[in-house]
């Protein structure tokens, strides 16, 4: 990735010595003019650009100053690429903003996502339970960067590169909700066909279990598997999740083929709720699941 953005081996190396995460993509995103973040990136452009004239460097000179290309630069000056905070700080110090280009980085963390997972992320920092059921695949706050990228890399139509880690950005950002103060409670239950299918190839599959197990042991999470010979199963209306709220409000989540679906109508919030007790239920203990899982790991 580094090669591509024509990054020089000297900001590499500093990126390599802030100790960051291997498995985090590492990219500068390109922006959806269709996304209502789109403006928000054409304004920190513009801001860029102001300020490196100011400080009377060419584009070619601030690129060499902070270890990229002449031609990310210009994209992102016009408002095209989503600059990393690495990209925001470095220049930030290079044509003197004291601060003021640095302070950017939320307004540009936020819009580093598609706008449905923003939308989803800041209900998912709101709520003090969250409650889901995943009948395809590992549910997303439980994946593993390399089975994300698995995932979508196999959607169709097919997504780029670059929009792949978007994606994949997007959903590991997702996960702070593990860390957040005060703790959320965050329950799963996951088929067990997800558990077992080796989506991305088995390395993938195997780190991503040793995950689940690792995930599993936080006194704020409980993991549970459905098993496939259950013969009664309230979970056969598919996948769901459930956010509740401090102020006793809640609202419903899911997915389908062509949609992605927010409801906080009362009547249907009641109905994902009796399912997803009845699915908790029927499915092994949460101890019993970490056990199924590792299980499975030793099988994979």
């Amino acid at each position: 990735m580094a090669d591509e953005d024509g990054r020089h081996g000297a900001a590499a190396a500093r990126e390599a010595e802030a100790g960051g995460d291997p498995s985090e993509p590492d990219l500068d995103l390109d922006i959806d003019a269709a996304d209502d973040s789109s403006a928000v990136v054409a304004a920190v452009g513009r801001q860029i650009k102001l300020w490196r004239e100011a400080a009377g460097m060419r584009a070619v000179e601030l690129g060499r100053a902070i270890g990229y290309s002449e031609d990310l630069v210009y994209k992102v000056e016009g408002g095209r690429r989503i600059p990393k905070p690495e990209f925001l700080d470095a220049t930030d110090a290079a044509v003197g903003a004291g601060g003021r280009i640095s302070a950017m980085k939320q307004d540009v963390a936020e819009a580093r996502y598609p706008k449905k997972v923003q939308d989803l992320a800041k209900l998912e920092r709101a709520a003090v339970e969250f409650g889901a059921y995943d009948n395809h695949n590992v549910n997303g706050l439980l994946q593993t960067a390399e089975y994300a990228r698995a995932l979508y890399e196999m959607r169709r139509p097919a997504f780029g590169p670059d929009e792949v880690e978007r994606y994949v950005a997007a959903r590991m950002a997702r996960q702070e909700i593990f860390r957040r103060k005060p703790l959320t409670m965050l329950t799963f239950v996951q088929e067990e066909v997800t558990i077992r299918r080796p989506l991305g190839g088995r390395p993938v599959l195997r780190r991503q279990l040793e995950h689940l197990l690792e995930i599993g042991q936080l006194r704020n999470v409980e993991i549970q598997v459905m098993p496939t010979d259950r013969e009664d199963h309230a979970g056969m209306g598919g996948q769901l999740q459930l956010l509740k709220f401090r102020d006793g409000s809640a609202v419903g989540h899911w997915e389908g083929q062509l949609f992605n679906r927010l409801t906080f109508d009362p009547k249907e919030i009641r109905v994902l709720e009796q399912r997803l007790g009845l699915v908790r239920a029927q499915g092994l203990t949460p101890r019993e699941s970490l056990a199924f899982v590792e299980k499975v790991l030793g099988e994979t």
